[in-house]
């Protein structure tokens, strides 16, 4: 993997930590703006969240098969944040996320935020959002169609959705312990400029065991916290395969672990 290439995803990472608490927010009033899965999936990760070792959500990242569009190849990610239905009035989430990118280097194309939750200590949230990636004017043009709301921010090299940055890496690029990897994220919200530090270690799981995993760490801003500092980390099993099996989130709530529970897939 290049310094200043990574994206994340943070690999299903960022992509699922990175999603869980920066893109906490959207609106069901335009079902048609999410698209069903295109294909068959190629790889489908199911992860539950847990703090101070209680389940509160569950979590999927789905990567499809690639497709053509527009004589185009294309890979699309979907992924979901749901909180589990014992929580009641106290907390609610059923978020959906999906971003679609070219599939030769996984730029983005299209990202889409369907945001739908409410809580007793939070704002009741409820919209979609479209992020649109126009290279040749080298902009973002995010719309929220419901409300008439249409932002523009520009488009710097190297920048993805949390789900394209999870595609690239964990499709495309090598992951190496002891690189500084610099990359921009666009969730729709803030642009944000970061920098993930790698390095080796044993990690713990209920799917593999202790295994040698190479974990990912940065430190950022989450909007779903008024912009309150955090820290993300993310380790893949380091075995050629590059299984995301934690996401780990430190943010002004506490410790959460996502917790990779099963693989599914082609």
């Amino acid at each position: 993997m290049k310094k200043g290439g990574w994206e994340l995803r943070i690999g299903i990472l960022i992509l699922t930590g990175g999603l869980m608490a920066w893109g906490l927010a959207a609106d069901a009033s335009d079902e048609r703006q999410i698209p069903t899965l295109r294909s068959e999936p190629r790889k489908v990760f199911l992860y539950t969240a847990n703090k101070l070792g209680v389940p509160i959500l569950k979590a999927s990242i789905i990567i499809k098969n690639g497709f053509s569009e527009n004589g185009k190849s294309l890979y699309e990610v979907h992924a979901s944040v749901d909180s589990l239905e014992y929580y009641g009035w106290l907390f609610r989430m059923n978020n959906r996320f999906v971003s679609t990118m070219e599939a030769e280097t996984c730029s983005p194309i299209r990202y889409i935020k369907k945001i739908d939750q409410e809580g007793f200590f939070s704002e009741k949230k409820n919209y979609i959002q479209t992020l649109v990636f126009d290279y040749p004017n080298k902009r973002i043009v995010a719309e929220k169609a419901e409300i008439k709301e249409r932002r523009e921010f520009p488009l710097l090299s190297e920048t993805f959705d949390p789900l394209s940055m999870f595609a690239k890496y964990y499709l495309k690029e090598e992951i190496h312990p002891g690189q500084d990897i610099s990359m921009s994220i666009f969730d729709g919200v803030k642009l944000r400029q970061m920098v993930f530090y790698s390095k080796k270690g044993k990690v713990k799981s209920k799917m593999f065991g202790e295994v040698e995993a190479v974990c990912l760490e940065s430190s950022t801003s989450f909007s779903t916290f008024d912009e309150r500092e955090g820290k993300i980390r993310i380790c893949y099993v380091a075995d050629g395969e590059k299984t995301p099996i934690l996401i780990e989130l430190e943010l002004p709530i506490g410790h959460i672990e996502f917790e990779l529970e099963s693989i599914g897939g082609s």
